[in-house]
């Protein structure tokens, strides 16, 4: 079936090419959940690869180093971006390091008996 789309799609004019392009963007930006934030800037992230995430390459024209990962309004981790290379119309960057963010300090020792929240009082 993805040969036979191809090979349709080959013989459409430019235009019309162009303009299905714009609307696959334009859906694949609105279904996307999963954004990085960097340098001020926000950009959707179209897909997850193996060791990353692919961007729209007319959007973004460099990113390296840390960045923010955002899925919806919640910051779930932080990335260190150290390559990047462009695969058709997708920016795909490649991830050293993705640290998930946690919503409490680590520890730096070990809790030997669990802590008490709270006591309760004799009626």
């Amino acid at each position: 079936m993805g040969k036979l789309l191809e090979d349709v799609m080959e013989f459409l004019p430019k235009e019309v090419l162009e303009g299905l392009r714009a609307a696959q963007k334009r859906d694949a930006a609105k279904k996307a959940r999963l954004r990085v934030l960097a340098g001020g800037q926000i950009w959707p992230v179209l897909r997850r690869v193996p060791g990353g995430f692919a961007l729209d390459a007319d959007e973004v024209t460099h990113l390296r180093g840390h960045v923010d990962l955002y899925d919806g309004e919640t910051h779930v981790a932080t990335c260190l971006i150290v390559a990047s290379e462009i695969q058709g119309h997708e920016w795909i960057c490649t991830v050293k390091r993705e640290t998930a963010v946690s919503d409490r300090a680590a520890l730096d020792f070990v809790q030997e008996a669990p802590t008490l929240s709270g006591y309760l009082t004799k009626l």
